[in-house]
């Protein structure tokens, strides 16, 4: 089965996070959530590249329902200020472009009402949600900023570049290591919750889908952002250059992959993580493609990572091919709950076939793709 007709088998059973009913149009339909967002991106990205429309009919079936003509969003609720409802909303611009329904139009300024309201640390970045107060997660950053720079972009004249790339440079500022050249999954401004370091603010752990999202954000923004405002792309560039550095210096030789908690090799239980490490595979060969990287010497690196994942995580249970190995969750508090400790990272449940593996699989693919005129990857080359 190669790996198109893999994503299309995927696709036909696949019926959202939530699991609702058999068929499109039907009312009931699950939570709007980041989730689906993932698989749809990688859909989409699909699309893009090999210019096959049942990609982009997917999309527009899978999203249709959820949107009301004056650009209401099912299920989706503004005052919870959730920066994860975003990441979905990045479809609305590609629905608005391919169908031109003006209800794709409305939906962005839904949830960009959310953005323009959202609350701040006094540092300027977003609260990750309502009921996480004062606290940045790496995650945040792919939710919200690729979604807020397009706006940017197609309607308000780029008039708010400086506070995107402001944010960024928070989130190096005060997340990121020096020691270990990675960042931490999230950091509390008021040093108050159970999980924050109280001198720094910090979460105790180095988890690698959190940085996978922050890798992702980057390059997705280097990519949008305008030459006319080369300081901000430059940024992008820079930040990129030097996390991607760090990440490398902690892949497993043997395996090709990640850990789970990227820094610890060694702690009983931890294990290689899917999702995370195709987010890295993700973020390398887009910036060669972008000549963010040297291609000549990071494209085999990217490659190599996502044939790790292809080779040992993509395996048949009868006729089917599954996706192994992608921590379903984690998170932080809000109360006493979820402490950031090793063990709580390593006692999250590891899934089959997760959205969000497979949505990063999708781009992964594509961007290799990009680069072998339209041919795909394949297991065991």
């Amino acid at each position: 089965m190669g790996l198109q007709d893999y994503f299309k088998e995927y696709m036909s059973r696949y019926r959202g996070i939530d699991a609702y009913k058999d068929g499109y149009e039907d009312t009931q339909f699950g939570q709007w959530n980041y989730e689906d967002g993932c698989l749809l991106l990688g859909v989409k990205m699909m699309y893009e590249v090999t210019g096959d429309e049942s990609y982009r009919d997917y999309a527009v079936r899978f999203v249709k329902p959820y949107v009301d003509e004056d650009g209401g969003i099912h299920s989706y609720v503004p005052g919870e200020y959730n920066l994860d409802f975003i990441n979905s909303g990045k479809l609305f611009y590609f629905l608005y472009d391919v169908t031109g329904e003006e209800k794709y139009r409305k939906a962005v300024e839904t949830l960009m009402d959310q953005i323009r309201h959202q609350p701040r640390l006094t540092t300027g970045n977003f609260w990750h949600k309502l009921i996480y107060p004062f606290q940045v997660w790496l995650d945040g950053l792919y939710m919200g900023q690729p979604f807020y720079l397009e706006y940017e972009n197609r309607f308000n004249g780029r008039k708010n570049y400086y506070d995107i790339v402001n944010q960024f440079k928070m989130v190096r500022k005060y997340l990121y290591d020096e020691q270990t050249g990675l960042y931490y999954h999230a950091y509390d401004e008021y040093k108050e919750r159970d999980w924050a370091d109280k001198e720094t603010g910090l979460s105790p752990n180095f988890w690698l889908r959190s940085i996978g999202w922050y890798l992702m954000a980057l390059v997705d923004c280097y990519e949008m952002a305008s030459e006319e405002l080369y300081d901000c792309k430059r940024e992008f560039c820079d930040l990129y250059r030097e996390a991607i550095r760090g990440v490398l210096r902690y892949r497993d030789r043997q395996s090709g992959m990640f850990y789970q908690l990227i820094a610890l090799p060694e702690a009983e239980g931890n294990y290689f993580e899917t999702s995370g490490t195709l987010m890295v595979a993700y973020s390398i060969l887009k910036a060669c493609r972008l000549e963010i990287l040297l291609s000549d010497k990071y494209l085999s690196v990217g490659e190599e990572i996502l044939q790790a994942v292809l080779d040992q995580q993509l395996r048949y249970d009868g006729d089917t091919l599954h996706l192994y190995g992608t921590v379903e969750s984690a998170g932080l508090g809000p109360r006493h709950e979820r402490d950031g400790s090793v063990a709580y990272y390593l006692s999250e449940p590891v899934v089959t076939d997760d959205p969000k593996g497979q949505g990063i699989l999708m781009m992964a693919c594509s961007e290799y793709m990009r680069t072998h005129d339209n041919k795909e990857p394949e297991k065991g080359r």
